[in-house]
Parts: structure tokens; C-alpha cells; sequence
């Protein structure tokens, strides 16, 4: 007998915890709302066991909980893929800036865009310190030393400094399109009064020329961002650096936004005769 279309054969070689991980971004995207101790139940795996497969659907952006504490599909889920066609060549064309970015500040450099109500990580450069070993042995405990790559994550656009940039840059019906549309998709009301919030930051945010977010994103980091624009000036990109709380006054005294203005200025440069076309 034939095999129907969607019938698949089991791998000869499985990985059980890769099977696991993704039965369960099956059930947030399926149930919408899951308990840990209802999903390991359902796998047949230990509630801590489910616990740091969550967390890693978590880190990545397609799990996020809820005041509930139960995990719901978060902003990766459901996203297109990056326009590879475009995206792969600015990404090219940005790592020379964000390498001599990183070098200047002494901090970790992200490139993102924006996917719907959040935003993708394209490319990060990480600062190699020359001391590093030693810094990390002297550092306090809890304390930071270097934010790491976070190339694939995705985060919501609102709170990461890079999806501000870029959102500042666009009209206020654009931003209100973007958060509805979302919502939509997500079977959930709008947040109009978060809204409204938001599009007042951005307003702050076009006025003098970059965002920041201050632990909005991950507890002990803060950043900073400016949105890249192409050829035509349509903003198309968030450039970032972001800091270990700790020494983020340091960085920014130092002049990370005079730095990050003037590789902003070099990259938009070399993107004169590149233009996106959704």
C-alpha cells in the first residue's frame, strides 16, 4: 500500500531530547497554554527535564509564560523565515562595521530585523577580551562579564533596543498595522493603552536618534541601537551593542553612542546601491 503524502519514517538515528524539545513547541502552538507538569507528564520525562526544554523554547522566542506561569507560544512562533535573499548579503555587509564596532566599545554587537511584532538576531559579534579568563575569575558572583551571541534569537520588538530603533523610524499607522496584526494572528486583544505608550517612546526615540532598553529584555543587560536604513532610506535593519548592566554608564561615557552613530553612518555607506524589495 502507498504511503500517504504526510506520512514520514522515523529517523534511523534519533535524538531523543531534539524529539522531545519539539513536541513540545508542538503543544504551546497546538493547546496554547501548557503546564510543564502536564507536558512532562505527556512525554514521559521529568518535570525538571521539561523544565530546561522549556527554557530553551524559551530563549529562542517560541515559548513565553503567562501571569499564569503556563507557557504560551511566544514571538517565534509562526514567524516567516528572514528574507534570505536579502538578508544574507546585508549581513555580509554589516560584519566588517560590527567587527571594528565591537573592537572600539569593547562589548558584544547585534544586527536584527524585524519579523512581524518582533525582532530575529542576524548577526552578533562578541568581544574577544584578552583577559577574559582572568576577568570572569574576579568578577562578583552573578555578575556578567560579556553578553554572548544571539544570533537565531528572537525577541518583541517593543522592548529590544534594535526593533525600537527600526519601529521609530516608521509612521504611526505602520506601528499600529504591525501590533494589530499581530495580535490578530495570536487570537488576542490589543494592548491599546501599551500601545499608545509605545508610539509616544518612538517619538522620543526619532527625536534623538537611537533607542536603549534597560533590562527590558534579559535581567543584567541593558543596550543600545540605532536603525540602519538601504539605499532608498527605508530602515531595514537595528544595529545594537549591548552592555552588562554593571558597566553600562562606563560604556556610555566612554561615547558608545558617538561610536555606534559614526559605524551607523559607514554602513548605510556601503549600502547605497542596496535596496530591499519585500
Amino acid at each position: 500500500m502507498q504511503k500517504p503524502q504526510f506520512f514520514r519514517d522515523p529517523p534511523r538515528y534519533p535524538v531523543e531530547s531534539v524529539d522531545h524539545a519539539l513536541a513540545l513547541m508542538e503543544m504551546v502552538r497546538d493547546f496554547g497554554r501548557v503546564r510543564v507538569s502536564v507536558a512532562a507528564e505527556l512525554l514521559g520525562i521529568s518535570v525538571s527535564t521539561a523544565h530546561r526544554l522549556m527554557a530553551m523554547l524559551v530563549y529562542r522566542g517560541y515559548a513565553e509564560q503567562d501571569a499564569s506561569r503556563r507557557y504560551v507560544p511566544g514571538p517565534a512562533m509562526g514567524l516567516t523565515p528572514a528574507g534570505l535573499s536579502w538578508s544574507a548579503e546585508l549581513r555580509h555587509r554589516a560584519r566588517t562595521h560590527m567587527e571594528q564596532l565591537t573592537q572600539q566599545v569593547g562589548e558584544t554587537s547585534n544586527l536584527v530585523i524585524l519579523a512581524g511584532d518582533a525582532v530575529r538576531f542576524l548577526a552578533s559579534v562578541e568581544h574577544k577580551h584578552a583577559s577574559q579568563l582572568d576577568v570572569a575569575a574576579d568578577a562578583m558572583p552573578g555578575q556578567l562579564d560579556i553578553v554572548g551571541d544571539r544570533r537565531g534569537v528572537v525577541l518583541p520588538a517593543d522592548k529590544a533596543s534594535g526593533g525600537k530603533a527600526v519601529l521609530a523610524q516608521l509612521s504611526k499607522e505602520q506601528v499600529q498595522s504591525i501590533f494589530r496584526r499581530a495580535a490578530e494572528l495570536r487570537g488576542a486583544p490589543v494592548d491599546t493603552s501599551r500601545l499608545d505608550s509605545l508610539i509616544n517612546e518612538l517619538a522620543i526615540i526619532r527625536a534623538r536618534g537611537f533607542a536603549i532598553n534597560f533590562e527590558a529584555t534579559e535581567v543584567g543587560v541593558s543596550a543600545v541601537a540605532v536603525a540602519i536604513h538601504d539605499g532608498q532610506g527605508a530602515p531595514i535593519a537595528g544595529l545594537s551593542v549591548s552592555i552588562p548592566q554593571d558597566r553600562f554608564s562606563t560604556v556610555i561615557d566612554a561615547g558608545l553612542i558617538k561610536q555606534l552613530t559614526n559605524t551607523k553612518a559607514q554602513l548605510e555607506t556601503s549600502l547605497d546601491d542596496f535596496v530591499v524589495v519585500e
